[in-house]
């Protein structure tokens, strides 16, 4: 088995984890410190990290008891993979897509099955209900905002999934990372809106993308409450830190400045679609902060290098399945994307 990573070389511009180019704002450090400043060493932090999982529930307007916290989302999608799938047991997935999902349920034991994307790289409703029917996996994961792809499913295709699992007793995932840069008005849909105690359904999120905490490692689920106890007897005790569950508090006092800057994000996305409309490349739609492109003239390898030589680092996604040739460039700073744009029209020149 391959291990997961993601290529990092010395280079000037690095749009290739999507990131958030900017950083938290500014006296964050300092009032972090003054939290910090409080803390006992020598204890160990709380256990079931109430406080945070109280103001993430508020945020959302949910329970307490409907919070699972963890060290990043890929934490929430192991534990729950520890707990609802392993051995003997499936795990469906909508390809191509987060390449971890289907990496740990390998690791824990699970079969994968997939199923392709359309051409669009939608799902679809009706593609949706007959892979979930057909399949029977005991997890399906449906990523929307895709990554790598940027695509937002339609509210039918989720709901598609929903009825599905509920038929069959699985459990749908929908993994919403990105969700923050969709540009979607207040009370738009989301996975979210579909929670209900009796429903098989759990919404990932994390403070990696829009609230620009990627160093830090934080993530949660929101999902019934006879999930999340079973996710809590799964992850190992103590397992969110204390200067983690500080930060996740300081940020949520002002939970506003996650949707500013992912406004920002969102215009600088749609320059850079603009500007590589004038290139000869093939791009997406993408509702994250990311674009998926492919060169019409060029090998996307080929490209690839020689934007690193030109110290531009951007994903390479050109060998993964139904990628052939695509790359993939994260949203950076106005002089970041600037920079990118003009090695690539250089490159394709």
């Amino acid at each position: 088995m391959k291990g997961y990573h993601s290529p990092q070389v010395d280079v000037q511009v690095r749009l290739n984890t999507n990131e958030s180019p900017d950083a938290p704002p500014e006296g964050f450090s300092a009032a972090l410190a003054e939290r910090l400043a409080r803390v006992d060493w020598n204890r160990y932090p709380s256990r079931s990290a109430g406080e945070l999982r109280a103001g993430i529930a508020e945020l959302h307007g949910a329970s307490q008891q409907n919070v699972f916290a963890a060290n990043g989302s890929n934490e929430v999608i192991q534990t729950l993979l520890l707990t609802y799938a392993g051995p003997g047991r499936r795990v469906g997935l909508f390809t191509p897509t987060y390449a971890l999902h289907a990496h740990i349920a390998r690791v824990v034991g699970s079969e994968v099955v997939t199923a392709p994307r359309g051409r669009d790289f939608r799902v679809g409703a009706a593609e949706a209900a007959r892979f979930a029917v057909a399949e029977q996996p005991d997890v399906l994961f449906l990523c929307s905002p895709n990554n790598p792809t940027g695509t937002v499913e339609d509210p039918g295709t989720l709901l598609a999934c929903l009825e599905a699992v509920a038929g069959y007793g699985g459990l749908l995932v929908t993994d919403e990372a990105y969700i923050q840069f969709t540009g979607r008005e207040p009370g738009s849909f989301s996975a979210i809106d579909l929670l209900a105690e009796d429903v098989p359904l759990v919404v990932c999120r994390t403070f990696s993308k829009a609230w620009a905490l990627a160093a830090v490692r934080l993530g949660y689920a929101l999902a019934p409450e006879r999930i999340t106890d079973e996710l809590h007897k799964v992850v190992l005790p103590y397992h969110l830190d204390v200067m983690t569950q500080e930060i996740g508090l300081l940020c949520l006092a002002d939970a506003a400045a996650a949707d500013r800057r992912a406004a920002g994000i969102v215009a600088e996305r749609r320059r850079l679609a603009e500007r590589l409309a004038e290139l000869p490349v093939q791009q997406w739609p993408s509702g994250a902060n990311f674009i998926l492109f492919r060169p019409s003239e060029r090998d996307g390898a080929a490209v690839w290098r020689e934007l690193v030589d030109r110290s531009v680092l951007v994903r390479d996604c050109s060998s993964w399945e139904g990628l052939d040739g695509c790359l993939r460039v994260t949203v950076g700073t106005p002089v970041e994307n600037t920079r990118f744009l003009e090695a690539l029209a250089v490159v394709l020149r």
